[in-house]
Order: structure tokens, then C-alpha cells, then sequence
């Protein structure tokens, strides 16, 4: 029996797609504000069995942080994808960030040792990979310094991949996967959704950082690969190509016939503007748009190598261009 968490998620959903058409029952965690018709309307993109498929799933009201849902969770599970997460980078959610990433994944190991389940999958993130040495591509061998890496998330995350290494020394095998920007569908309001909804709603200003961003069908299907090879113990960077956000932003406006952004954001307005976002957020209670980290890092100029996977599966990734092509079509669809 397969688990997953963080089912209603980007990730988590499409990847419970997949599973549904190889088995006949899935386990997922959703919490009881998660929004299951969100990941239906995943399903409903690829097949028009959408409904059988869907109802494939096992779903079980838990909470990575609750050992009493997860025990009820992991009865019969042999094999586990664990992908909950926060993704924050406000620094007021350390706390949160620590308690969900960290502890939360701590309990998932726990209960993976005490079932002894086959095989674990953590999907991390590029922010818990080590920072470039001369320029570099930044691969798998690059270590992580908190000096360099010094922010809530990445703390969270790295932090969260030595509790599923401390699983492998316990004797379960444990795959990591790294992905960049993550480009998918179905979720407009969050993560890199929001980046196709603002730009469809005339979104003006770019700017020049670069990073590194994969579709959410290859994070997918390299976690599903890992998973059913002999491959353990071991981690894998997920980036299909490093580029700017203003060519990811063009990319995405010419797709949907909008006016490209054409307000280059610079290093100053990024420090006056999460600055008053600061100020702004304490006086309405409400998270800021801008932080000072967020504000960083798209300046910040990144490049990921990919190689380890490429040639470990002898994988080739979806061109960034077709996968924006495809997430464009599908938020569309969903108006």
C-alpha cells in the first residue's frame, strides 16, 4: 500500500494521478481544510475517467504533525511519498516552518522505521542545496552552509532532509529529490500558479535573477522511476533548464497574448518595497506580498546541473517552453 502526503498539493496531486492508474488503491493525507476538488480537477485535465480514478484514493484525515492520525495513517503502508510541506518565506512562520518541515517529517520517519516500509521518497527543494563554488553549476556534491543559507525555508527543508537520511541509517532505503521552480497546474493561488494568474492579469515588472524550474510531470515521473529502481540513498536535483524571470514572465504573457512585463525591478525598489510591505503587513494582520528574502532572491543568479539524474535514468526533461505552453492551456480551461 502506497502513502502520500501532501496529497493536495501541486505535487501530491499529480502524482496521485499517476498512482491511480497503476494501482487500485492509493493512501493520501489531506487536513480538513485542504481542497480535494482542487486535485479532482487535476485528474479531470488528463482523463475523462477522471471520477473512477479519484475514487482510487484512500483518503485519511491526518496531519504530519499529529502522531495519532499518522498511526491510523500507516497501517498496511509499504512504500511512502512524503511531499507536505510549508512553503513560506516570511520569517514570522520560522516557527511553523520548523514544526511542520522538521518535526513533521521527523514523525513520517519514525513511522516509516516502525512499519518498515520498503522505500521512502522526501521531495525537498533547491533551497536546501549548497550555493555555488566559482561559478559553478550548483550540483548534488555543492554543502549546504547556514551561513550561506541562513532563511526559514531552506533551514526547514535541510533540516527536514537529515531527518530522512537518519531513516536510511536506520535501514529504510530513502530517495531526495531537489526540484527547481515547479511548473504545473491546478493550483492558481499558490506557488507558481500564482506567477500564470498574475501574469494572464496584466502583471507588469520582471526581473533578472535566474534559477532553475522543471515541470510538475517530470518531478513525477523521476520520483516514480527512483522509487521502482534499485536507486537508494541517494539525491537528485530536478531542473529541466536555468533561466531569468523576466524570460520565464515573456514566455508566459506571449502565451497568453498578453502584453509582456516591462518594469525591470531593481536591487532598490526590491529594499524600499519589502520594507513597506513590512510596515504594511503589521498594520493590516496580514502575511506581506514581499519579503526580504523573497526580495533577494530575485536578483539572486543561480545555476542548477541536472546531470546526476540525466544519467542515472537517462532521463531527458520537457523543454520549459512546452511546459508553459501546457500549464497556460490549462488555466485557461479553468476559467
Amino acid at each position: 500500500m502506497i502513502l502520500v502526503t501532501g496529497g493536495t498539493g501541486l505535487v501530491g496531486s499529480h502524482l496521485l494521478y499517476q498512482l491511480s492508474l497503476e494501482n487500485d488503491t492509493v493512501k493520501a493525507i489531506y487536513r480538513k481544510k485542504s481542497n480535494l476538488q482542487a486535485v479532482k480537477n487535476v485528474f479531470s485535465y488528463f482523463s475523462e475517467d477522471f471520477e473512477m480514478l479519484f475514487n482510487k484514493i484512500q483518503w485519511i484525515e491526518a496531519d504530519i504533525t499529529d502522531v495519532i492520525t499518522l498511526e491510523i495513517a500507516f497501517k498496511n503502508v509499504t512504500e511512502v511519498y512524503h511531499a507536505a510541506a510549508l512553503v513560506s518565506f516570511n520569517p514570522n512562520d520560522y516557527k511553523k516552518l520548523r514544526k511542520i518541515n522538521i518535526e513533521g517529517t521527523a514523525n513520517i520517519v519514525n513511522f516509516s522505521i516502525e512499519n518498515n516500509i520498503r522505500k521512502l521518497c522526501f521531495v525537498s527543494s533547491i533551497a536546501a542545496v549548497g550555493k555555488s563554488i566559482h561559478k559553478k553549476p550548483i550540483d548534488e556534491t555543492n554543502e549546504w552552509d547556514i551561513e550561506k543559507s541562513n532563511y526559514g525555508y531552506a533551514i526547514s527543508k535541510y533540516g527536514a532532509e537529515m531527518e530522512v537520511w537518519r531513516a536510511s541509517q536506520e535501514g529504510i532505503p530513502v530517495i531526495i529529490v531537489n526540484p527547481g521552480v515547479i511548473l504545473g497546474a491546478g493550483f492558481w493561488k499558490n506557488g507558481s500558479g500564482k506567477i500564470f494568474d498574475k501574469i494572464y492579469k496584466g502583471f507588469k515588472f520582471y526581473s533578472e535573477g535566474i534559477t532553475g524550474y522543471v515541470s510538475v510531470n517530470d518531478v513525477v515521473k523521476t520520483m516514480r522511476l527512483l522509487m521502482k529502481s534499485d536507486v537508494q540513498n541517494e539525491r537528485f536535483i530536478l531542473v529541466a533548464e536555468n533561466n531569468s524571470f523576466q524570460d520565464i514572465f515573456t514566455k508566459i504573457a506571449i502565451n497568453f497574448n498578453k502584453n509582456i512585463p516591462s518594469i525591470k525591478v531593481t536591487k532598490l525598489m526590491s529594499e524600499i518595497g519589502w520594507r513597506i510591505e513590512k510596515v504594511k503587513s503589521f498594520l493590516i494582520k496580514k502575511p506581506p506580498l514581499l519579503t526580504k528574502q523573497s526580495s533577494k532572491s530575485i536578483h539572486q543568479k543561480r545555476y542548477f546541473s541536472s546531470e546526476k539524474i540525466k544519467n542515472t535514468l537517462d532521463f531527458k526533461f520537457q523543454p520549459i517552453s512546452t511546459s508553459i505552453n501546457e500549464v497556460c492551456k490549462f488555466y485557461l480551461k479553468d476559467l
